[in-house]
């Protein structure tokens, strides 16, 4: 088969693949490669190099780095800081949930800051009496906005910055492309502050878990248990408490408990106990001589140190009913969050400076929080979307083969053909539309890696710079607002929202038509052609 003809057919089976949501994605992408290799357009070193690009790499090492700053507190303290001083003004509240998102993506990551706010900004909402489904659709687009402030808000920026450089530009700097976030985020506030309240529904949301919230866990206990303790005395940054079940089967089962025991091989501290509700209640309470004898479903309060805490669940014993992890990272300023805001200073000095490339820098720092004990190895190698990672990597060669055999070439006689050589904004209009269509079924990092190949092919027909084209396809990318599919941050809202499939493109639409415009008109006269 011709190269050019087979390099068509396989993406065309990955785009089929991955709008049909029926094969896992990372399955999709380990499949490019290998019929990348099939069909001998690429050796094996060449299909499967995308698992040691650097880009890759530093993409993994970001998800670490916004893992310790989640577990120790930080998110979850600078988002209670801005957020409950917003009142219970609507536009106001969107207004600061927005720009709240926005700076955290910039220098977090887009998953990392919708997950970190999006407890809060439900609480938020509830306590001034608005529907969730008013507020979290701005949430997870404003984020997508902020992903454009810094280099590590999106893993698109690396990769874009990456293939400005192998088609002979440049690459972007860390606060480049704030030139065109700045801009977006402001519009995007002021759009979804002004037509939000208007176009977005009033649903009634599925049950949203309010345990992991150190408040609503706390009350719900004096009112259970009857434990008169406040929830700074319960949770702070080195102790808390959790809940826990006995297990069926359990060794516990028969033991006498009471408040002010400890355990045995933790040292934890039993603050209260009370039985399953298969039997008829029977509380301890705190500070008496209650005893309990244990039963399968009878439920204990245990306090101490966070670590022990997570080493006491693990028991076989015993089933937690909220993990200790959950409830530590919403604590504010935990324990280790100093060492992860210094480790999160450095990297930036070093990713702004350029004094290592950005591979290095995002290992580094991702290295420093295991090593100064911010977060455990486990806890890193859990916080990498693993899925993320091998779709990158598995979709790099597909770009790089777009090259090889000329397939991008293909496109761009075709786009040019359409809109003229003299029209270099119609052909990037042309080419922002396609990347906002497949965006919105497939990865925006897919997506521009596709793309990406076609625009520095039109650009070198053209004699033009390839920057423009380059950070078009960031901001076209980004704009992921018509279907919940389109972004991981769209999907982790839909619930907690009560959304349906068609909540989002009435918002989503003209948010749309900004970046487009922004992408065509503003991009080119910051990065000339």
């Amino acid at each position: 088969m011709d190269p050019v003809i087979a390099t068509f057919v396989i993406l065309g089976l990955a785009v089929i693949a991955f709008v049909s949501g029926k094969i896992p994605m990372a399955v999709v992408a380990v499949a490019v490669p290998l019929g990348l290799w099939a069909t001998a357009i690429l050796t094996l070193p060449e299909a499967f190099s995308g698992f040691g690009d650097p880009t890759v790499l530093f993409i993994a090492s970001l998800f670490i780095v916004s893992e310790g700053l989640d577990a120790t507190g930080v998110t979850a303290w600078v988002g209670q800081q801005v957020i409950t001083r917003g009142g219970a003004g609507k536009r106001r509240l969107l207004v600061i949930v927005g720009a709240m998102s926005a700076i955290l993506t910039g220098f977090i990551s887009i998953n990392g800051a919708v997950a970190a706010l999006l407890p809060v900004v439900v609480v938020v909402a509830v306590r001034a009496g608005i529907v969730p489904s008013k507020m979290l659709i701005p949430l997870a687009f404003t984020a997508s906005a902020g992903s454009l402030l810094t280099l590590t808000g999106t893993p698109v920026n690396p990769v874009v910055s990456q293939l400005a450089v192998s088609a002979g530009g440049r690459a972007f700097g860390f606060f480049e492309f704030a030139l065109a976030g700045v801009p977006l985020v402001a519009l995007t506030i002021a759009v979804v502050a002004v037509l939000g309240p208007r176009l977005l529904p009033e649903r009634s949301p599925d049950h949203f878990d309010a345990a992991a919230d150190p408040s609503a866990a706390a009350q719900g206990w004096r009112e259970t248990y009857d434990v008169d303790l406040s929830t700074k005395t319960l949770f702070n940054p080195t102790d808390g408490v959790v809940e826990v079940l006995v297990a069926p089967r359990s060794s516990l089962i028969g033991r006498r408990v009471w408040p002010g025991m400890t355990t045995r091989d933790d040292n934890l501290v039993i603050l209260a106990a009370r039985r399953g509700a298969a039997e008829p209640p029977h509380v301890s309470r705190a500070g008496t001589a209650g005893e309990l004898t244990l039963q399968a479903g009878d439920a204990v309060l245990v306090q101490g140190t966070w670590a022990e805490l997570e080493r006491y669940i693990r028991s076989p014993d015993i089933i937690a009913v909220t993990s200790p992890q959950a409830l530590r990272r919403t604590v504010p300023l935990g324990r280790g969050a100093r060492r992860a805001l210094v480790i999160l200073a450095l990297m930036v000095v070093l990713l702004a400076t350029g004094a290592v490339p950005p591979a290095v820098a995002g290992l580094l720092a991702a290295g420093a929080m295991i090593v100064t004990r911010v977060m455990s190895m486990p806890q890193a190698y859990r916080a990498i979307s693993w899925t993320t990672v091998i779709l990158i990597a598995g979709m790099v060669p597909l770009s790089s083969a777009f090259v090889s055999t000329g397939a991008a070439d293909v496109v761009a006689e075709v786009v040019l053909g359409i809109t003229g050589s003299a029209a270099p904004h119609l052909a990037l209009l042309v080419l922002c539309v396609v990347t906002v269509v497949l965006g919105q079924f497939i990865s925006n990092v897919a997506t521009v890696l596709i793309v990406a190949p076609i625009a520095v092919s039109i650009a070198g027909t053209l004699g033009l710079s390839v920057q423009p084209f380059m950070m078009a396809l960031t901001v076209a990318g980004a704009a992921s607002f018509l279907t919940p599919i389109a972004t991981p941050v769209n999907v982790m809202v839909m619930q907690p929202g009560g959304y349906r499939f068609g909540d989002y493109w009435r918002l989503g639409v003209p948010l749309t038509v900004v970046f487009l415009a922004v992408a065509v008109l503003y991009v080119p006269l910051i990065w000339p052609f």
